[in-house]
């Protein structure tokens, strides 16, 4: 029997932090499943077809091709949790950085299991030199000309920069 692990969030863009949390769920399950979710109302930096070949790229590197071949990216604009019954996952992955991360994360975790009981939430403590890292800051960083390669990884950081010259 396969265990199936879902990871659902933005991705936008796929950073230090993700990888570590997504190295860690690896560990957990059999197959990890990236979920990005995808919702009309909001203009990410990069789209779900770019979000997809960043965290391609970077889980080729950053864990092997057997590894990433474990690596799933679907989309979805829905409950997370009928995204988790589709893919067949026993359990969310949830990365935790600090107390108010949990704090939201454990309403999040309470509501899911009120609607779907067979889906666990596995929370993961975010290492510490990746704690401080969120997708929102490193897009901040970047708008402002600022070196984002501490938080991304280099494939990132090229796919960000070239992004940014784009708009100028």
């Amino acid at each position: 029997m396969t265990r199936t692990a879902l990871y659902p969030g933005s991705f936008d863009p796929v950073t230090n932090g993700h990888i570590d949390i997504l190295r860690h769920a690896l560990d957990l399950a059999d197959r990890v499943v990236v979920a990005i979710g995808v919702h009309p109302g909001k203009v990410p930096m990069f789209s779900f077809e770019e979000r997809v070949a960043m965290i391609g790229e970077v889980a080729r590197a950053a864990f092997g091709a057997d590894d990433a071949a474990r690596l799933e990216v679907v989309a979805f604009d829905d409950l997370v949790i009928e995204t988790a019954r589709r893919q067949g996952a026993a359990f969310l992955v949830r990365g935790l950085r600090d107390g108010t991360d949990l704090d939201y994360e454990m309403q999040m975790a309470g509501m899911n299991r009120s609607l779907a009981p067979e889906v666990q939430t596995v929370f993961l403590p975010a290492s510490p030199e990746v704690r401080h890292i969120t997708a929102t800051l490193v897009r901040q960083i970047a708008k402002m000309g600022g070196d984002v390669r501490h938080f991304v990884p280099a494939h990132v950081a090229d796919c960000l920069a070239r992004r940014l010259a784009e708009k100028s």
